[in-house]
């Protein structure tokens, strides 16, 4: 579930929390698959001895540059989060990969579901260079996303979580940019007029920068929900527009909002702010 919001709240808070310049002392993984194609005798070869320079965020992704050289790729997938605790707490069940630092502090990966993916890679090419536009970027505008979205078929939903046109939008910021923008999730992308991608290229930056501002999206108190290091929630979910709001009043025209599958997901709409009018 984690998306962009979620993914740069977590960079920032391990970058305040001052783990620039620790070394990495032990690295454990306790599910093989998680740190695939490296083995675990692997992981340890290449962290331990490598310190921390900077946590960022590309997409989803979450990377840790390390000196002398190398990166940390995580991606937290549907329910992975990340610990940072003392390193005298007790390992939990769900805790599958462990890197301890120098000052005794851990950094562990927490997946129930076992889908997040922690490895170390020297070069980024390879596992970044398909991704797309970054969706905050300035030149973002109606022009580019005409020109990602204007000629394809596909429905306007299915196009904004493809992660190879524009990344790190998904399901939940999805559906809030097309409320924003006034735009049925199922339209196809080349029927869309220009207004339409222009009131898009604004929507979107919108819901991402409230979605940081609230430090991520949280959605109820589950284990396999979002939280931050130190076990904080996102405060998002109390200014989500439509998205898990079945059932309750549109908070632009009091209509119901009502849940569609659109692109194999469960979509959320204002019947009458998105009217689907495609031929």
């Amino acid at each position: 579930m984690p998306e962009l919001p979620e993914v740069q709240t977590v960079a920032d808070d391990l970058n305040r929390a001052n783990l620039t310049g620790l070394t990495i002392t032990v690295a454990n993984c306790y599910w093989p698959r998680t740190c695939e194609p490296l083995s675990e005798n692997e992981l340890q070869n290449a962290l331990v001895g490598r310190t921390i320079v900077r946590f960022w965020r590309r997409a989803k992704y979450l990377i840790a540059d390390l000196a002398p050289t190398g990166h940390i790729v995580i991606h937290l997938r549907m329910t992975g989060r990340l610990h940072l605790v003392p390193q005298h707490i007790p390992r939990e069940k769900h805790e599958h990969v462990i890197c301890t630092f120098s000052d005794g502090q851990t950094l562990r990966l927490h997946d129930t579901r076992k889908f997040a993916r922690f490895c170390v890679y020297e070069t980024l090419e390879n596992v970044l260079g398909h991704l797309g536009r970054e969706p905050l970027q300035e030149t973002l505008d109606s022009t580019v996303l005409q020109k990602l979205y204007g000629k394809r078929s596909r429905a306007i939903k299915a196009l904004l979580l493809d992660q190879n046109l524009i990344a790190g939008i998904g399901n939940i910021y999805a559906d809030e940019a097309l409320w924003e923008a006034r735009i049925h999730p199922a339209t196809p992308g080349n029927t869309l007029e220009i207004d339409a991608f222009e009131r898009l290229a604004h929507a979107i930056p919108v819901v991402l920068r409230r979605g940081l501002a609230n430090m991520g999206t949280s959605l109820g108190s589950g284990a396999g929900n979002f939280y931050s290091v130190a076990y904080r929630q996102g405060r998002n979910e109390d200014d989500l527009r439509v998205f898990r709001r079945t059932g309750m009043a549109c908070p632009r025209c009091g209509t119901t909002i009502v849940r569609l599958v659109v692109a194999q997901r469960g979509t959320h709409i204002c019947p009458a702010c998105q009217v689907f009018t495609a031929v």
